[in-house]
């Protein structure tokens, strides 16, 4: 017996058409899984970002306005004739015009105010704490420091502070400004 004759070799051509199915199930559930992951993914992260991003807004328009307060008072305080009235959270100064210029500071309603000629201009908003200080000129031995003023007529440097604050989505957050100045009164008296 030949081995060429005992055996019969047959081929079956496949076409395009046995060879193109579908995707199956489980293709099917890793794909939509892979898809919601990364549509967790891009979600997660911009809201992340849209939060960062509204902080840093937040913080910069903060700064801004502090800036502006701050010039504000700084301008008025070296450009007065002399310190009327202080208090913790108000100063009174009368301008080179004669006018009377008035800051207070309202706990409150957060807000500082200036007041000249009868109108009054809020400068800062949010604004958590605030403080006047009045002093001498003359500085304390070995230090940075000047003699408080006994009197606003005898007060030649005014220092300032204050916080304000802002709150992101209901939070306190990185909002925080702190400001700090001392400033002199330039016309002597």
């Amino acid at each position: 017996m030949s081995l060429a004759t005992g055996c019969k070799a047959t081929f079956t051509r496949r076409t395009a058409r046995t060879t193109a199915g579908g995707f199956a199930l489980t293709e099917m559930i890793v794909a939509v899984g892979i898809t919601a992951l990364l549509a967790l993914v891009i979600c997660s992260l911009s809201m992340l970002s849209g939060r960062t991003f509204a902080a840093m807004f937040n913080y910069v328009d903060l700064d801004d306005v502090n800036r502006g307060a701050m010039d504000q008072l700084t301008s008025d305080l070296r450009q007065c004739n002399r310190v009327t009235d202080s208090t913790g959270t108000s100063i009174t100064l009368e301008d080179s015009d004669g006018f009377t210029i008035g800051y207070n500071y309202s706990a409150g309603q957060r807000t500082l105010t200036r007041t000249k000629g009868g109108q009054a201009r809020v400068l800062l908003r949010d604004c958590d704490t605030l403080a006047f200080s009045l002093g001498q000129r003359n500085a304390v031995g070995g230090s940075y420091d000047v003699y408080p003023a006994a009197t606003a007529a005898t007060a030649k440097v005014v220092n300032i502070s204050w916080i304000c604050s802002r709150t992101i989505f209901g939070k306190k957050e990185n909002t925080e400004s702190v400001q700090t100045a001392r400033i002199v009164i330039r016309k002597q008296g």
